[in-house]
């Protein structure tokens, strides 16, 4: 157990500071939140291959990545929070927009991962 609770935790601060670093290249103050959409949408990419590419006898690097890494970069608080504020800020389309573009790119992110795993299996 502690080695299964140490891998999550280096996978989590590792997606965490990577998450950190794309919102503070992609700095969004008024409008569309580019950088939780972007670690989104590259999260639903990456479990898609993680989950493709990983067997089940990978469960070490299933933690770590998956569970770890990007459970810690992906950021569903912060697309509700944002989400809400836009509301709040009488943005509807643009929060409308946000939650449709959110949950349409993050699906078909991970159906691309999955199909490009399982052509990089053959």
């Amino acid at each position: 157990m502690p080695l299964k609770l140490l891998l999550v935790g280096v996978g989590g601060f590792a997606g965490s500071v990577c998450r950190y670093l794309i919102s503070h290249f992609l700095k969004s103050p008024q409008g569309f939140p580019w950088a939780t959409f972007t670690a989104n949408g590259l999260g639903c990419l990456l479990i898609g291959l993680a989950a493709g590419l990983l067997s089940q006898e990978q469960k070490y690097l299933q933690l770590l990545l998956i569970t770890g890494f990007l459970g810690g970069f992906t950021t569903f608080s912060s697309f509700g929070y944002e989400t809400i504020s836009l509301i709040q800020n009488d943005q509807h389309r643009l929060a409308l927009f946000n939650v449709v573009a959110q949950l349409g790119f993050g699906g078909i992110a991970v159906l691309l991962g999955l199909t490009i795993a399982r052509a990089l299996a053959t």
